[in-house]
């Protein structure tokens, strides 16, 4: 599978774009994705994170022509028109075919996709301003906004694919496996954070800094900035001035959140973040583009953002100190904020890609010991028609006939030689009966209807005569059901059953 990423960072964009892009591409690149970004005026440090993690690079030459520019909104964040961007980026796929284009910029809308959509198989925007046409197969929009069922209406084609909210946060993978071992904020504060991004051309990390350091607090404070801050210096100094611990660049973002009790920050991509891990904030709008996402957040419970006019210094010194006495409140924005944000975005985008990297063996003899162990899980059993645990001679006689049976057949769903997930099919004429559990041990959370995809495509090659699956979901199995209605399944009939 071969994904390219039209996208750009610079002063003026900021690096969101790029970062969300990544996101992406990582999860892809883990799954075996061919990965190659195009990109124009990308900071040296952006493109040598792209060689270090094994992705392709090609960057764009910076356009001299004197040509109009689009008549867009940010049209001048692109440095050219559409049109010769396009052709740009056409060049630079021309080496080989594409599964898909996945473009990130707001200077690019109907005009660029149309161009270039001739190159791939599917082309995928991802966009929050919802400001401008696309031509595209699938749009993601991971903010939340009151209004995003309406936002998009006569703005895609009619076959495209949306993905909205922030079901489908683009997320790392250490925020997902961080957010298993974090809780909700008990709502005493011993931790802030301050993040307002790698660049904060705007300084806003200073102000917080001189409004926390006026409440004179004995609680922790991590400043995060990026190598390009234009103040890094002076924050570095007001820092240790403070007592204040500053990290540039860290790679531990989602370490420093996961610890935090509280954040000062802005609106993008790191919202998001936050909420996955529970982390209460107090967020302000960095650019005009933010605004209505912050508010709706707010309205919405998941941040805390205040409305005053007044200087930002006294508004976040004020602010904070009222929230250090109000821990109930803390605690409930925590709560609602982890919710709603699961950080399984990434693997939710690549399944509505058709993109599937599961493969699927057969179960032989060296499997028993594991499927033994996997079904005798209490989770497990907790949701099975069966849910008393199995004893070893059980299972080897259940093992042993159920592979020479060729009414059942049992297989197992593997990705980077890790097994993911175990699926059967009972049969019986032209329908399969199935049953579907994942490896709990293999943090492969959020993959079920991968799995279960992979499986059905393996029955279509293997037993063609199967023309229908049925599954049965215990009473209260919420994520079964779930799984099963977002897989196309509907619901058929309803069982009632009476113990005596």
């Amino acid at each position: 599978m071969k994904i390219a990423f039209r996208t750009d960072a610079s002063k003026q964009i900021g690096t969101g774009h790029f970062m969300r892009c990544l996101t992406l591409a990582d999860e892809l690149k883990k799954q075996g994705g061919q990965i190659r970004f195009i990109s124009r005026n990308l900071p040296t440090h952006l493109s040598d994170m792209l060689t270090e993690k094994g992705m392709e690079y090609l960057p764009l030459s910076i356009d001299d022509a004197k040509e109009a520019l689009d008549e867009l909104a940010h049209a001048s964040w692109l440095g050219t028109s559409q049109i010769r961007d396009a052709q740009a980026t056409l060049q630079a796929l021309t080496d080989q075919s594409w599964d898909w284009i996945v473009v990130d910029h707001y200077a690019l809308d109907k005009c660029w996709e149309t161009e270039v959509r001739g190159s791939c198989k599917k082309l995928m925007v991802i966009d929050d301003l919802a400001d401008r046409q696309h031509d595209c197969d699938v749009l993601l929009d991971q903010n939340y906004y009151l209004d995003m069922p309406t936002r998009y209406v006569s703005k895609v084609p009619s076959h495209c694919q949306l993905l909205l909210g922030p079901r489908y946060a683009l997320l790392r993978e250490e925020f997902r496996t961080l957010r298993e071992k974090v809780k909700v904020r008990a709502g005493y504060v011993k931790k802030i954070l301050v993040f307002f991004g790698g660049v904060d051309k705007d300084n806003y990390t200073s102000l917080a800094l001189q409004a926390l350091s006026e409440l004179n607090i004995t609680i922790q404070v991590d400043v995060v900035i990026g190598t390009q801050h234009p103040n890094r210096e002076q924050i570095q100094q007001a820092c240790n001035n403070h007592g204040f611990i500053c990290h540039v660049q860290t790679t531990r973002m989602a370490e420093l959140m996961a610890e935090a009790d509280l954040a000062i920050g802005g609106g993008g991509s790191a919202i998001w973040e936050r909420c996955s891990l529970g982390l209460p904030t107090i967020s302000f709008s960095l650019a005009e583009n933010q605004r209505k996402l912050i508010v709706d957040a707010a309205l919405a419970g998941l941040i805390y953002t205040p409305i005053s006019r007044r200087n930002l210094v006294e508004v976040i010194r004020d602010h904070v100190d009222s929230l250090l006495e109000n821990p109930t409140l803390i605690k409930l924005i925590s709560n609602t904020a982890m919710k709603f944000v699961d950080g399984k975005g990434s693997l939710r985008i690549i399944t509505a890609m058709g993109i599937n990297f599961i493969k699927i063996k057969q179960a032989d003899k060296d499997d028993s010991k594991n499927i033994y162990e996997w079904r005798n899980n209490k989770k497990i059993r907790d949701v099975s028609i069966n849910s008393a645990p199995i004893s070893w001679e059980e299972h080897q006689r259940w093992f042993d006939a159920i592979l020479t049976d060729k009414n059942r057949e049992l297989i197992i769903g593997t990705t980077e030689n890790q097994q993911v997930g175990v699926v059967r099919f009972d049969i019986e004429n032209d329908v399969a009966e199935v049953s579907i559990y994942l490896v709990l041990e293999g943090g492969f959370a959020g993959q079920g209807r991968n799995l279960l995809m992979s499986a059905e495509r393996w029955l279509t090659v293997n037993r063609p005569e199967i023309r229908r699956i049925r599954a049965s979901v215990l009473a209260g199995n919420e994520a079964s059901k779930n799984l099963f209605l977002a897989s196309s399944y509907h619901e058929n009939k309803i069982c009632y059953q009476k113990d005596l």
